[in-house]
């Protein structure tokens, strides 16, 4: 495993004095730095520090920034705030980031994570026209499970709607529950475009979920990525489900703000992390802005 590095070679990012280390147990709110998109990623850390998030996950795309390790311990180092999680470039906006390979993508991911201490690493299932990734890409989790430190948490997606079709977009599939990783991300504004209610899911996935983006939705066949409260997955719920369980893993908020103001942006954010910390019977209390 490769040592954390920090920005100027010597003190890793998440050994800052006052941040909250990696492996402390218990359950850490964190927010992705896509819920601040088209922001870029030095205001993601700079609004998890000021609202009191307990650190962030880095979503790679086409920002350099999120693409760089040494960059990212630089922000983390300046904010106080841990990258605890990163999500691999398996979106469909992703694709040509670090070539066209997706197969080495999940690897560099990995490496990427050991780098900066971070203890998982969220990816999506192959798409259907990735096949020579798809044919392996149950073994390749398995193994980089076996051989690394980090937790790869395979994500729940849906299947894709239109025009009364539905389309099979991925394989194996877009549902874990069907496959035996070992980890799993729950994403309940997936769950909700793919119309299955998260607490099933909780049952279903069992100590298999170690990781958590908490969105609403409506139902919507659109991925809408709502505050949570805002729809109708009863996020409520399932937070106090897993409060309940005494589970461990980072509960990240992975909403959407694309097209609101400065403000709404900053209260919207506030808005989630209170929601989160209340329902899992964690202090609430947010810093004033």
């Amino acid at each position: 495993m490769s040592e954390p590095i920090g920005p100027d070679g010597a003190l890793p990012a998440t050994a800052v004095p006052g941040t909250p280390a990696s492996d402390v147990p218990g359950v850490h709110v964190t927010l992705s730095t896509a819920s601040v998109f088209p922001r870029r990623v030095p205001y993601a850390f700079e609004a998890a520090a000021e609202i009191g998030y307990d650190g962030i996950e880095v979503m790679i795309w086409s920002e350099e920034a999120t693409r760089n390790p040494l960059t990212l311990a630089r922000y983390s180092a300046e904010t106080g705030v841990p990258v605890r999680s990163v999500h691999a470039p398996t979106l469909l906006v992703s694709q040509r980031v670090w070539g066209r390979a997706p197969g080495p993508k999940l690897d560099r991911t990995v490496e990427m994570a050991q780098e900066l201490g971070a203890t998982t690493v969220v990816v999506h299932p192959p798409f259907r026209w990735q096949f020579k990734y798809a044919r392996q890409f149950e073994e390749q989790v398995a193994t980089l499970t076996e051989n690394t430190d980090v937790t790869i948490a395979v994500e729940n997606m849906y299947p894709w709607r239109g025009g009364g079709r539905e389309l099979q977009a991925y394989l194996p599939g877009w549902d874990p529950a069907e496959h035996g990783y070992d980890a799993v991300t729950l994403d309940l504004s997936h769950a909700s475009v793919a119309q299955q209610d998260g607490m099933k899911l909780l049952s279903i996935f069992g100590d298999r979920l170690r990781h958590l983006h908490l969105a609403d939705g409506t139902g919507s066949p659109r991925d809408e990525h709502l505050v949570p409260g805002r729809g109708t997955m009863r996020c409520d719920k399932v937070l106090a489900e897993l409060a309940r369980q005494g589970w461990q893993g980072d509960v990240c908020l992975e909403i959407s703000t694309r097209g609101r103001s400065a403000e709404e942006r900053t209260a919207d954010l506030r808005e989630a992390l209170t929601y989160a910390r209340t329902h899992l019977g964690l202090n609430a209390d947010v810093p004033a802005s």
